[in-house]
């Protein structure tokens, strides 16, 4: 298994699994259950060290991709500049758990104070992660990438290509692109 399959195989975990957890954290805290609050923390200390080794496993797998058809360099370079403080912000949010779960293990419950910043700091760490998964799936997918952001380098050869495979899969082009007659969409008859 290469870096790009490890990649592939893990990014997903962090992302949804960080949702899963804040939601947890949240109805923990309502509850004023300590298992749950415990839990949810053992949670994101796991989510953090699988973050790390899908941040660590993605320079690899750009080297991998960045040459195929299809691939847009512009947004691979956004997606892994925002994915350095997202993985940040996801290795605090596991730090804290970890020093609440150590801290406050003999505790009768954590104290609210303190998984109240952690859920906050989740929050964060959640819409980072999101937004940094977006910017991932628009490297190859061309269907969710904003107008004009066309693939460049070897990528601008298989548009026609891909042009093609869409049209006949009955997936519209990406906004601006004019479908295989050459009209942009709503002009014309």
């Amino acid at each position: 298994m290469n870096a790009a399959q490890v990649h592939l195989l893990l990014n997903h975990v962090p992302i949804i699994g960080a949702i899963i957890a804040t939601l947890l954290l949240a109805l923990g805290i309502g509850m004023r259950s300590r298992d749950v609050v415990r839990v949810t923390m053992g949670l994101f200390v796991a989510l953090a060290l699988a973050g790390g080794v899908v941040y660590l496993t993605g320079e690899p797998a750009e080297e991998m991709v960045e040459d195929l058809p299809g691939v847009s360099h512009e947004i691979l370079e956004e997606h892994e500049e925002f994915a350095l403080p997202s993985a940040i912000v996801l290795g605090l949010v596991g730090l804290v758990s970890l020093v609440g779960l150590i801290r406050y293990r003999r505790a009768e419950r954590v104290p609210r104070g303190f998984a109240i910043a952690t859920l906050l700091m989740s929050i964060i760490a959640s819409a980072m992660l999101g937004w940094t998964a977006h910017l991932g799936g628009q490297i190859r997918h061309e269907e969710i990438r904003p107008a004009g952001a066309a693939a460049t380098g070897a990528a601008a050869t298989g548009g026609a290509a891909a042009a093609g495979v869409t049209a006949a899969a009955g997936i519209a082009p990406a906004a601006g692109v004019p479908p295989e007659g050459g009209e942009e969409y709503g002009r014309g008859s």
